[in-house]
Formats: structure tokens, C-alpha cells, sequence
């Protein structure tokens, strides 16, 4: 990967939001952005920033979802560490080409029109991995 990156967010599986902001923003005081419905997603998400990462709040909103099977086959949970890139395309076809098994064959643009890109936990020792493009 390239040198400059960074951390962008860790992001927790809860049943509810609301109720999971007891202990993230009562408890510990970080501050809450807005939650955002994702529907194509399946998902609420809310972003709590912490230093220069955020820790996101990930709600399945449909039974159907990969929130949901995720949640009732691990419950609660961490879900994915996100990595800010700055070439999403140069890092894909390296992953590739050394055969890392990645969810998304072609690369992403979420609604706020960042590129994304989900690496499978069997290629990364159990772990889903996220890359954002800056």
C-alpha cells in the first residue's frame, strides 16, 4: 500500500443505535455525527470521530441485509477496519494479481461519491477490510 495511509474507521456491528450510544457518546463522550439511513445497504450508520479515525455505529434496517446475517451469526460486534488509500484502482489490481479474494470485483462509489472497495476475510487472516479512497 501506499505510504500515506491512514486509519479511517472501525466499524461495530450494534442491534441499535440508540441504544449502543449510551456507552460510545454518554459513556465515553464522543460526539455523534448524524445518523444516515443507507437503504441500498440495508443499514443505519452513524460516524463518531476519534482523533483523525472515526468508530462507526453500523444497525441492520432490513432482515435481509449482509448487516443482518452478520449480526445474527456473530452478534455484536466488530465488523471492519477501514483504510484511507490514495489509488483504490493501483491497490485493487494489486490485491488481485497476488490473489487476495476481494468482495467487490469492480470499485465502489457510495452515495457521498467515494470510491470503496471490501477485502474478504479469508484473505486477510479473518479480518474485513475496507479501503476508502481519499
Amino acid at each position: 500500500m501506499p505510504s500515506k495511509t491512514n486509519i479511517h474507521h472501525i466499524a461495530l456491528v450494534v442491534e441499535n443505535i440508540q441504544d449502543a450510544l449510551t456507552f460510545w457518546r454518554d459513556g465515553l463522550g464522543l460526539e455523534l455525527k448524524e445518523v444516515k439511513d443507507l437503504p441500498e445497504e440495508g443499514a443505519r450508520v452513524t460516524f463518531l470521530p476519534v482523533g483523525d479515525c472515526a468508530i462507526e455505529l453500523v444497525e441492520p434496517t432490513s432482515e435481509d441485509s449482509g448487516i443482518a446475517r452478520f449480526l445474527k451469526k456473530r452478534g455484536a460486534g466488530m465488523h471492519h477496519v477501514c483504510f484511507e488509500v490514495e489509488d483504490i484502482e493501483e491497490i485493487q489490481e494489486k490485491l488481485k494479481v497476488q490473489g487476495f479474494r476481494l468482495i467487490n470485483e469492480t470499485v465502489q462509489i457510495g452515495e457521498n461519491g467515494r470510491k470503496y472497495l471490501f477485502i474478504h476475510p479469508e484473505s486477510t487472516n479473518g479480518v474485513l477490510v475496507e479501503l476508502y479512497e481519499q
